[in-house]
């Protein structure tokens, strides 16, 4: 038995893990209010897959739930305190080698005060606070056709 490869991220509600396992077949999932014990058979070998992680923090068990696809199986952590950070998913400061942080899902929330706005809204904001085309300022010589420049020059001949 080993233990699948994992990735997870922190959100303000919930911690949510995704074990890597395509084809799995007899998930069983527990969840404890400070352990997750996850098990089950699959990948191309069918081999047999055992995850036991003591959590960083408390959960509630009751709410927490999997979800199991043809790809892996995504399992969401109610935190038994919303708001509160996870700097890491695991009790130990030890690197488990089958855990990693999801980065594509990552997000710094504790610091985002719009996180209802898409990062696309925050940047559309910006760019109309910035002002329109009649707010640039005067630039001299920049609309006239013949300027003289000094890269215009005839280079000398090559010998």
């Amino acid at each position: 038995m080993q233990p699948a490869t994992a990735k997870w991220y922190d959100r303000r509600e919930a911690v949510f893990i995704e074990f890597c396992i395509e084809d799995s077949k007899d998930v069983q999932v527990k969840f404890d209010k400070t352990k997750l014990d996850f098990s089950c058979v699959g990948g191309t070998d069918n081999m047999k897959h055992h995850n036991e992680v003591d959590l960083l923090e408390a959960i509630d068990p009751n709410d927490s739930k999997h979800k199991r696809t043809d790809r892996s199986v995504f399992c969401c952590l109610k935190k038994a305190e919303p708001g509160k950070s996870w700097p890491r998913l695991t009790k130990e400061k030890a690197k488990l080698n089958w855990l990693s942080v999801d980065f594509n899902n990552w997000k710094d929330w504790e610091d985002d005060s719009d996180e209802e706005l898409s990062s696309f809204d925050r940047f559309s904001e910006m760019m109309n606070n910035m002002g329109g085309e009649d707010d640039l300022p005067d630039v001299d010589g920049a609309d006239e056709e013949e300027s003289p420049d000094s890269d215009d020059e005839k280079m000398p001949d090559l010998e």
